[in-house]
């Protein structure tokens, strides 16, 4: 049973209702269809009206859903032949970091993402989706090879940020996330990186410096959490609300400041809705933006990649 965010509790109602008519229609002799139906377009219009009108907490709770869709989901929904590659060759290999080679649309591609799991245990064993060093290096091992055989890379991001533990710092976690971001800088094959739930900090932004940057939109990319700057600014966490708001962290602010390139819809109430439709609009999004930088040479690709970060923050007096 999918879980009911807060704000969807007035479509669940309705929704109950029209099923509890549905049921005494089919089990009495008394029909109801017309008041079904009235129901049923007044079902229609409180999800637009809902969905249409959605608040940046509100996105912050879908992308935050327990069944949302992972990185494993899109790779093999939309990916054939997929063979998972591990360890960083240094120190060992990380569950919190997929990664391996894939056939996309007849092409080979590596393919990289943040996963967490989909319930307590599979969590415990992915760190609940936040990577060691080992899993950056790892990543960063996959992009190389990658650079070397000419394939384009496809990165997900979806993690809460970085495993902050002492263990991690000891083997270098900020060294492991700032090298990513230099090596992928110049990185002369396409590579395209998608939000595909939270993206947290420099957790996030290791696998983010890519030539195009797509948005599930009802996902949250940003440098700490709302509750985080909340406890910062307002030292109280419970007005995560407002610092939501404040912080312009959803599809449709960053695409304004030009921080993401493409926001790739989602299905009505979220991916986690429709898993097989969710695919095909993010299928088609990333083919479209591959297609794109298949043109570049690779001299253009790092040139467009310069570009593109030079410009984030620019303004004028």
């Amino acid at each position: 049973m999918v879980k009911t965010l807060p704000f969807e509790e007035p479509v669940v109602q309705l929704r109950d209702k029209i099923a509890e008519l549905r049921e005494f229609t089919t089990t009495s002799d008394v029909d109801l269809t017309n008041e079904i139906e009235n129901l049923e377009q007044r079902l229609v219009k409180l999800e637009n009206d809902i969905y249409d009108n959605i608040q940046p907490w509100d996105r912050v709770q879908i992308a935050r859903h327990a069944d949302r869709p992972t990185s494993l989901d899109y790779i093999h929904g939309m990916m054939t032949d997929f063979i998972e590659l591990h360890g960083d060759r240094t120190y060992g290999d990380d569950a919190a970091i997929v990664s391996g080679i894939a056939s996309f649309n007849g092409q080979a591609v590596t393919v990289i993402g943040h996963q967490r799991g989909k319930d307590t245990k599979e969590n415990i064993r992915r760190n609940f989706g936040m990577p060691h060093p080992e899993g950056y290096r790892k990543a960063l091992r996959l992009m190389k090879q990658a650079e070397k055989f000419g394939r384009p890379i496809i990165c997900f991001i979806d993690t809460k940020g970085a495993y902050p533990g002492k263990a991690a710092e000891e083997r270098g976690q900020s060294e492991a996330i700032a090298r990513n971001l230099v090596e992928m800088a110049g990185l002369k094959v396409p590579t395209i990186s998608v939000v595909i739930g939270e993206g947290g900090s420099g957790g996030a932004l290791a696998l983010g410096l890519a030539n195009r940057i797509l948005m599930l939109e009802n996902s949250t990319y940003s440098v700490i959490s709302p509750e985080g700057a909340a406890s910062i600014l307002w030292k109280d966490a419970a007005l995560a609300k407002t610092a939501a708001e404040a912080m312009k962290i959803t599809a449709p602010d960053l695409l304004e400041m030009k921080i993401v390139d493409v926001i790739v819809p989602e299905v009505l109430g979220g991916a986690h809705r429709e898993l097989d439709k969710q695919i095909e609009y993010l299928q088609q999004a990333l083919l479209d933006s591959l297609n794109e930088l298949q043109k570049m040479t690779p001299d253009q690709l790092v040139e467009d990649r310069y570009r593109k970060f030079a410009a984030i923050g620019q303004f004028a007096e």
